[in-house]
């Protein structure tokens, strides 16, 4: 069985290639067959990933510890449900689950927008193709999950603390809201190398970055829980470098799911969204990349691993060709509508963009900063620093949410959103001082977001 999941594995590795190769020669030189060809070949790795799947699924439950993977994550004793959770619970099942879900994500999003694909977007095979290329690259040549070994009488087991009724949940979710974020950069970046930068591109991109927004979002409060039953952390949060790296996403995809709604009714923002639907991307691989690379201690990280350099590498190709292709299409994505007013629903939803991504990159840099630091002067960030501009940033947003809703479209009056808000404002502050008299709360930044919402 082992081989047949390395021949799987070499047939996608094979088929992917194929499909990224042809499909962008397909897209340059407007070949629809050769496109068809490449579209196909993106089905078939999808089924062979999933060959490969199966087999390490079956390898599991079969406690065939001929395998180095099942013999490292299971025994004999372990449950099944646990057993069954081992399959992403190691770095290379995991990494295994990531090319799985892409690949079936990316074949769903073209099935579905085949006309799309066709017409529009050429390029989203090839792109899509290219990421997934990555990953089975790793699968094959780097960290298999088929490796064999003389078979112990028993595995190692799970470690304890995966052994939670969490662990069948939480990871999967992150990884479909992790590559879910995928395919909407595959038909962004699409869309400016077909020079196709109009509104059809949006509705797709902005369906799937709402899936991965809820599967990320759900996968967020599901480790929270986990943390606070199993670990011990005394909260729901504890600002740890992967928990960080799983909300930064989640708050640049808030953002464009956001300011995408300008863009469908206004028209505007368009060279803002692209950059946030790769931002988004961007922050995904990077928090892959913590997770395996062993950088940084934490409880969600695996060991020191090789693979380290590969996402750096791979996160700094994808960030180029994001950049130039950006750059290179600004003439045609520019706007021609502008903010007309400063008081306008489309200015709150840009002043809520702005504290989303101020939030998401002062997280960034708290989780970078240690890891450049420590080596030379021993310097680390704590949860006082999330802490402060979590309220420093958070607090308007949550007042933005009040405001946002009744601010009028292209120009609002200073008096009628001052007759609007009277009533609603005189009651927070009353609700405000009640609790602040009552002796609600410890913490006044809390007692202050209660009163703004």
């Amino acid at each position: 069985m082992p081989e047949l999941g390395r021949a799987a594995l070499v047939a996608a590795f094979g088929l992917i290639l194929y499909a990224a190769l042809v499909g962008a020669y397909a897209a340059w030189k407007g070949r629809r067959r050769l496109l068809d060809s490449a579209t196909n070949a993106l089905y078939a790795a999808f089924a062979a990933v999933l060959v490969a799947s199966l087999v390490l699924l079956g390898a599991l439950v079969a406690n065939d510890f001929s395998l180095d993977y099942v013999a490292r994550l299971t025994s004999r004793e372990l449950p099944l449900g646990y057993t069954l959770a081992a399959f992403w619970s190691g770095q290379e099942g995991s990494l295994l689950l990531w090319l799985l879900v892409l690949t079936g994500a990316a074949s769903a999003a073209v099935a579905l927008n085949r006309r799309l694909v066709r017409e529009v977007l050429p390029w989203t095979i090839a792109i899509v193709a290219g990421v997934a290329f990555f990953f089975v690259f790793l699968l094959v040549f780097i960290a298999s999950p088929f490796a064999t070994q003389t078979a112990p009488v028993d595995g190692a087991g799970m470690n304890p603390s995966l052994q939670n009724p969490y662990m069948i949940a939480h990871p999967p979710m992150l990884y479909l809201g992790y590559v879910g974020l995928t395919i909407p950069f595959a038909f962004a970046m699409a869309a400016l190398a077909s020079r196709q930068v109009d509104e059809r591109w949006i509705v797709v991109t902005r369906r799937w970055t709402l899936a991965a927004w809820t599967f990320l979002g759900f996968g967020i409060l599901l480790g929270a829980k986990w943390a606070y039953e199993e670990v011990g952390w005394g909260g729901w949060y504890a600002w740890d470098p992967v928990e960080n790296a799983a909300l930064m996403p989640w708050l640049v995809a808030t953002a464009f799911l956001h300011s995408v709604m300008v863009q469908e009714k206004k028209n505007m923002l368009r060279v803002w969204n692209v950059v946030l639907v790769a931002g988004a991307f961007l922050l995904s691989l990077f928090g892959t990349f913590l997770t395996r690379s062993g950088v940084i201690s934490s409880i969600h990280s695996f060991t020191q691993s090789s693979i380290g350099p590969f996402f750096l590498g791979f996160i700094a190709v994808v960030a180029a060709f994001s950049i130039v292709l950006i750059l290179t299409r600004l003439p045609v994505l520019r706007s021609p509508t502008r903010l007309e007013s400063l008081v306008s629903r489309e200015a709150a939803f840009v002043y809520n963009n702005l504290f989303l991504v101020a939030l998401a990159l002062t997280i960034l840099w708290g989780v970078i900063y240690p890891l450049v630091s420590e080596a030379v002067r021993g310097v680390a960030v704590g949860a006082p620093y999330y802490d402060f501009f979590a309220i420093v940033f958070g607090l308007p947003l949550v007042l933005l949410m009040g405001i946002g809703p009744v601010v009028a479209w292209r120009r609002a009056s200073l008096r009628s959103l001052a007759s609007q808000l009277a009533w609603p404002a005189g009651v927070a502050l009353a609700t405000g001082s009640l609790l602040l008299l009552g002796g609600a709360g410890s913490s006044l930044a809390g007692l202050i977001g209660y009163t703004f919402a």
